[in-house]
Parts: structure tokens; C-alpha cells; sequence
């Protein structure tokens, strides 16, 4: 596992990285809520964990950190749309959309 402090637009972030037997686990994190790979279930969040109001984006095909930031969502949590955050929008964008 790496734990590693990521800056956007001036703003600090962490990144985690899980490597795992044929497929590494990556997000990256706010106070207030995270973009994450393709093992993220935004369905689940939104559906069954609803009260917890997550604010979460998912990312698909994404192997690399900055890919992770630059690819466009592919999900997004309701609670993630509230903030202004969308699906194709970069990861990076809606990072700094949960920073405030």
C-alpha cells in the first residue's frame, strides 16, 4: 500500500494506491469525499449506503495515479451532483470541487 500527498491547483489531496494480485486499487481523497478506480460500486453508495451522503466519483480503466486524475468520470454519486460534480468530467476537476 502507498499513501502519498497529492497537489492540485495549490490544494493537497491523498492518493492510495493498493497493489493487489493482476490489479491495483487507486483513489484519491479530500476531507470531503474521493475519486476512485473502477472497483468503486456508485451504485451501492447511492442505493443501499444513501444515508451516509458519500461524495464519490469513479473512474474506469484507469492503471496510474494520473490517470486516475485526468480521466473522466464514468459515475458519480448523488451526493457527488449535488456539489456540481458530473460524469466526463476530469478527476482532477472534481477533486477540487470537493475541496471547497
Amino acid at each position: 500500500m502507498n499513501v502519498t500527498p497529492i497537489t492540485i491547483a495549490g490544494k493537497t489531496f491523498i492518493g492510495i494506491s493498493v497493489a493487489l494480485p493482476k490489479t491495483n486499487l487507486l483513489a484519491v481523497a479530500s476531507e470531503t469525499g474521493y475519486i476512485m478506480c473502477g472497483a468503486l460500486d456508485v451504485a451501492l453508495l447511492n442505493e443501499k449506503l444513501s444515508a451516509r451522503k458519500i461524495i464519490a466519483g469513479r473512474a474506469t480503466g484507469v492503471r496510474t495515479m494520473e490517470q486516475l486524475l485526468t480521466a473522466p468520470l464514468e459515475s458519480v454519486t448523488l451526493e457527488a451532483e449535488r456539489l456540481g460534480i458530473s460524469v466526463g468530467m476530469k478527476g482532477s476537476d472534481a477533486l477540487l470541487l470537493m475541496h471547497g
